[in-house]
C-alpha cells in the first residue's frame, strides 16, 4: 500500500521522529476506523492514507510526553479558571 504524503514527507513536515509519527498515524487512523469523522477534504478511503493526510495538513498535533503533561496540565488550569469563573458570575447575581 502507498500512502501519500510518504512517511519522509511527513517527517520534513513535522520534525518528528519515525517512531511518534507512525504511532500516531497508527492511532488517527483507528479512530478514523471506528467512526471519527476525518478532518481532510481527501476522497481517500483508507484510514491510513486519511490520517497521513491530516498530519501532513497540520490538521493532527503529536505531542511527545512533556508536551502532553503540559497541555494537559493547561486544559486543568483553564477548567478550574472557568469553574471559578461561573461560581463567581452566579454569585454576583
Amino acid at each position: 500500500m502507498l500512502v501519500k504524503p510518504t512517511v519522509p514527507e511527513l517527517l520534513k513536515e513535522t520534525k518528528k521522529n519515525r517512531y511518534s509519527l507512525v504511532i500516531a498515524t497508527a492511532k488517527r487512523a483507528r479512530q478514523i476506523s471506528q467512526g471519527s469523522k476525518p478532518m481532510t477534504n481527501d476522497d481517500d478511503i483508507s484510514p491510513v492514507s486519511l490520517a497521513a493526510d491530516e498530519i501532513g495538513e497540520g490538521k493532527v498535533s503529536i505531542f511527545d510526553e512533556n508536551q502532553w503533561k503540559e497541555e494537559q496540565e493547561k486544559l486543568e488550569e483553564n477548567k478550574e479558571e472557568s469553574e471559578t469563573t461561573d461560581t463567581n458570575s452566579e454569585e454576583n447575581k
